[in-house]
């Protein structure tokens, strides 16, 4: 009986020892076959020589929100026309810029002598869904016009090439601060902070561009100038009732301009007439002198 019970105990000794070396062998084994940590510093040269071989700046694929982009179009002009009544035409401007949602930006009156005329310029700024109709408006209220000219532009190309312009170099920007983070070098940080900067000063250049880009699409412009000529200055015919009037208003001002110039001459005029008296004092003198 003895002899059984320490059989038994051998063998669960036996079993437990070889279950004990199966799983160090499992563990070591695993040891072995897991890879090799690497290495995760680099260094800012490796930076260098991706943007050196055009790998930093290399387009990125293609992005739905850049080359889907919507026609962008700016629409400028200038029209210039004659109306007898400056202060209405301008108002009606005004008025209709207001329904319109646009905007007076600048405005200039000028009076000109040599032409007998008085013109206003005014620039104007307008949503661009809204222009043609300010135009059909602004023109069907005018009855001569002397000149229009509207010209279009298409920026797509050019809206398309600033926005991945941006896109690049926010991805470049990126890049160069996750090397920043693992960079344990002081030259190495005070390298890729000089790219951070040019890359930072390119991107707010591009997003200027975009922003003055986008404003000229958003809103149109219009220079508009009219003029009026003053009444009574303008040569309305050749008939009678206009040469007499002319003739009127021309001998009135000879008038004016002769009694001005004698007024102008009282000096002169002064020493005649005492000249005149001292003739006749002296003539009179004489006579007396002659019947005594």
């Amino acid at each position: 009986m003895k002899t059984y019970f320490f059989l038994s105990i051998s063998f669960l000794l036996v079993l437990t020892s070889c279950k004990h070396d199966t799983e160090q062998k499992a563990r070591i084994q695993d040891v072995v076959l897991s890879p090799a940590p690497v290495a995760e510093e680099k260094s800012i040269a490796a930076a260098d020589q991706l943007e050196d071989a055009g790998t930093a700046n290399k387009p990125p694929a293609p992005n739905p929100s850049i080359t889907n982009t919507a026609k962008k179009i700016i629409k400028e002009g200038d029209i210039r026309f004659e109306t007898g009544d400056p202060k209405a035409a301008r108002q009606n401007i005004v008025s209709s810029l207001k329904k319109l949602g646009g905007y007076l930006a600048e405005e200039n009156e000028t009076n000109s002598g040599e032409t007998n005329q008085k013109e206003y310029s005014l620039k104007i700024r307008i949503p661009s869904k809204n222009f043609d109709a300010f135009l059909s408006t602004l023109t069907s209220s005018t009855d001569h016009i002397d000149s229009k000219n509207i010209h279009i532009r298409d920026v797509t190309t050019q809206f398309i090439d600033v926005r991945a312009e941006i896109s690049n170099n926010k991805q470049l920007e990126q890049r160069y601060l996750q090397l920043a983070a693992k960079a344990t070098k002081m030259t190495d940080l005070l390298a890729i902070e000089d790219k951070l900067a040019s890359i930072r000063t390119t991107i707010d250049s591009a997003q200027g561009q975009l922003n003055y880009l986008s404003s000229q699409v958003s809103y149109s412009s219009l220079d508009i100038s009219f003029y009026t000529r003053h009444p009574g200055e303008v040569n309305t015919g050749n008939g009678f009732a206009y040469k007499f009037k002319t003739a009127l208003g021309e001998g009135w001002e000879v008038v004016q301009n002769l009694f001005f110039a004698l007024i102008a001459l009282w000096p002169l005029m002064m020493g005649t007439i005492i000249f005149l008296l001292l003739i006749r004092r002296w003539k009179r003198r004489r006579k007396a002198n002659i019947t005594s």
